[in-house]
This record gives C-alpha cells, structure tokens and sequence, in this order.
C-alpha cells in the first residue's frame, strides 16, 4: 500500500499526501478537500484519524496547486482534480479496495470520476457541489477572473480556468445517474457555501445503492462535534460495503 512513494499527477507535478495506516491491508480511503482547501483541514484530519484507528488506511490528499502539492493555484478546477485523482488511483495496487470521500468542489471531483472510473469501489461525498455554475456565479459572479480574488483571498486568485471549467460542467446530475457504486452523501443544513439542496438534487438524481444524511445545524465543513458523527456514518457504510 501507498506509505513514503512519491505520487506524481500526469502533468509531473508532485501531489502532497499523509497517509494513516491501518489494520485493513486490502482497502484504501482517500480524502479530497474543496476550493481552495488542502489535505489538513480539520474535518479530514479528524475524519481520517478516526477511520484508520477503526482499522481503514487513509490517504489525505492536496490537489496539484493547492496546500504543498506542486502546481499553480490558478490552474486548480474540477478537470484538473480528475486527473490527479484517475493519477493517484494509478499508484494504487489493483487488489485493493479503494473508496473515495470528497467534500465540496472535491465531492463534485469524485463524482465525475466514479461515474467514469470503477477503481472508485465506493464513494462518499460530505457538503458535496452539484451545481458548479451556480456556485460561480453566486460567490464569485462580481469578481473579475484573471483580476480579483476568491473572497478577498489574494492567495487565492480567481482564474478563468477556474471559472470557466466550472460553468462548462454546469452540474454534475448526469454524472451521479451514471454512478453505480455505492454511494453515501453528508450535508450540514446550515451550509451557506453549498446549498443542502446540492446533495439532495444528486441524491435524487443517483440510481446506484445510496443514503443522504442531513446534519441538523452543521455549516459547510462541519463542526467538531459532529466530526464523531462523520465517522461513524462513513465507517458504517465502509463496513456495509467492503466487509
């Protein structure tokens, strides 16, 4: 399994993981962040951690340009985490297991690339975006791309590329009636990024094996309190499908 080898993306960039070990040597999760997040948000720590102590080996991931991956920010979409992850999912050995949890613009990744991609065995996607036009126009309608910033994030620049990957998908519904994995999807109902209303438009529109749970309260990346609630649910549905 994945523990020190370097992990390149196929453009020859060098994707930053942590991996956490665990008793399951034939199964593989790997985490996903959203925009303009990396592998060490807190919700994914958590939820890793908890999951290998229960036994399933983690692999945190920062998508090329993001956190100490290599790669440019302004070059960062949802096109682009498809390759790194169809990449990563490369590194892995054939017997193994491998499920996926994406969270926001990662979620929308993930969906993409299962609907494509059976290495996905399982799929798990936490405040996940479905309507990635809508999410541009609503939080960065009034920003000019090449010019202006996310959210005043001068970290964080606003690229064409970006925007106009995002508008081109549009959304992802035909991409989850396409998902035949199993499928688990987690949304907070106090979500002011991504509207719960994203994960229960994907939720109507799958037809694979599926269960949406709703966090009464919870905002867009979670809060520690239901980070318990996190892994108990994505340890369950693990369980239910890869035991």
């Amino acid at each position: 399994m994945i523990t020190e080898a370097e992990i390149r993306n196929r453009a020859g960039e060098r994707i930053d993981f942590t991996f956490h070990p665990g008793s399951r040597a034939d199964a593989l999760v790997m985490l996903g962040h959203g925009v303009t997040g990396n592998k060490d948000r807190p919700h994914l720590v958590a939820l890793a951690e908890g999951l290998a102590h229960r036994g399933w080996p983690c692999l945190r991931i920062s998508f090329s340009g993001n956190g100490e991956s290599e790669g440019r920010f302004e070059d960062s979409c949802i096109t682009r985490g498809i390759s790194d992850l169809q990449s990563l999912l490369d590194a892995v050995p054939d017997t193994a297991k491998v499920a996926y949890v994406g969270h926001s613009m990662g979620g929308a990744t993930g969906v993409l690339t299962a609907a494509r991609d059976l290495r996905i065995r399982a799929l798990v996607s936490l405040a996940g975006m479905t309507h990635t036009a809508d999410f541009v126009r609503r939080e960065f309608g009034q920003v000019a791309p090449d010019a202006g910033s996310m959210w005043d994030e001068p970290d964080c620049p606003l690229s064409s590329i970006f925007v106009n990957d995002l508008n081109a998908i549009g959304d992802t519904l035909s991409a989850a009636e396409a998902v035949t994995q199993p499928w688990l999807l987690i949304h907070g109902d106090a979500d002011d990024l991504v509207p719960i209303q994203d994960s229960r438009d994907a939720f109507e529109a799958a037809l694979c094996e599926k269960q949406l749970i709703e966090i009464s309260g919870s905002g867009h990346s979670f809060d520690p309190a239901n980070y318990p609630q996190l892994v108990e649910a994505v340890d369950r549905w693990l369980t239910t499908w890869f035991d």
